[in-house]
């Protein structure tokens, strides 16, 4: 067994469980990079994940994969930095345990982040909204499934971990109907569910079996929906939405879009009621 290997599993069972006391959406987030840099590894050296070594992971090696992030996987900016935080992360938590790496791990944390233009806040009209959630195809199981999750995302405005971390047992359809979820900070709220994604969510649950501790919108097999395939999902859903709403065709639509989406029809219905 290599160095690499324990460090890596006491980094997410001690470091980030006991010590950081990380929440569930920052664990899912650190397990997806690594899994991410493991199989980029993997096909880079042609060694198992069982096999590779700190000398595996140098500064050069750490900025190709970032690079992949963006030029194969299409990553934003901000979404290789937030890979680059989880690597950095695992690389302090190394420092004190292989001083025998030390320049190594002094090179990969000098890594600096990509700086960038943050862009204009970009939104969704009401006709686009509505395009986008009639595109998934009823006809099929997962075209339900996303229908019911852009619809929850569209009305509520949920952050792409919370929506991926959300259980049966968190959508409450007695009055008043809300769902419940753990944002940033581990901090839980509640949110008011409006009749129309009620309904929606009512049938879906109904489909789905409401299992209280399992997994909300899941993959085919049962597991949770990862991140990058609800950004799948959604990158799917608005090719097919720009037939009926062409303006679609010029914005970047991502799951954060919707909470920026959520959050304007929020203002626009409350200056509406000032008027």
């Amino acid at each position: 067994m290599t160095a690499l290997a324990p460090t890596l599993q006491l980094f997410f069972t001690k470091r980030l469980a006991r010590q950081r006391q990380a929440s569930p959406q920052t664990v899912i987030s650190y397990r997806d990079t690594f899994r991410l840099l493991l199989r980029f590894l993997q096909q880079r050296t042609g060694k198992a994940p069982s096999d590779l070594d700190w000398d595996d992971l140098g500064a050069e090696t750490i900025c190709a994969f970032l690079d992949h992030l963006e030029d194969s996987r299409g990553n934003t900016a901000r979404s290789r930095n937030a890979r680059l935080a989880a690597v950095r992360s695992l690389f302090r938590y190394a420092a004190l345990r292989h001083p025998e790496h030390a320049q190594l791990i002094q090179q990969v944390l000098a890594i600096p982040q990509k700086r960038f233009d943050r862009a204009p806040v970009s939104f969704l009209t009401p006709p686009e909204t509505g395009a986008l959630l009639a595109a998934p195809d009823p006809g099929r199981w997962e075209g339900r499934r996303d229908r019911a999750l852009l619809t929850l995302a569209a009305q509520t405005g949920l952050r792409l971990s919370e929506l991926t971390g959300l259980t049966c047992s968190d959508i409450q359809l007695s009055a008043p109907a809300h769902v419940r979820c753990t944002g940033k900070g581990r901090k839980q709220r509640c949110v008011p569910l409006t009749l129309a994604t009620a309904a929606v969510l009512r049938a879906w649950l109904q489909e789905r079996g409401n299992h209280p501790d399992q997994p909300l919108f899941p993959t085919r097999t049962g597991r949770r929906l990862s991140d990058d395939a609800v950004e799948r999902r959604v990158a799917l859903h608005t090719q097919h939405a720009v037939q009926h709403s062409p303006s679609l065709a010029s914005k970047n639509v991502t799951p954060h879009t919707l909470r920026h989406s959520a959050a304007m029809a929020l203002f626009c219905t409350q200056v509406s009621t000032l008027r």
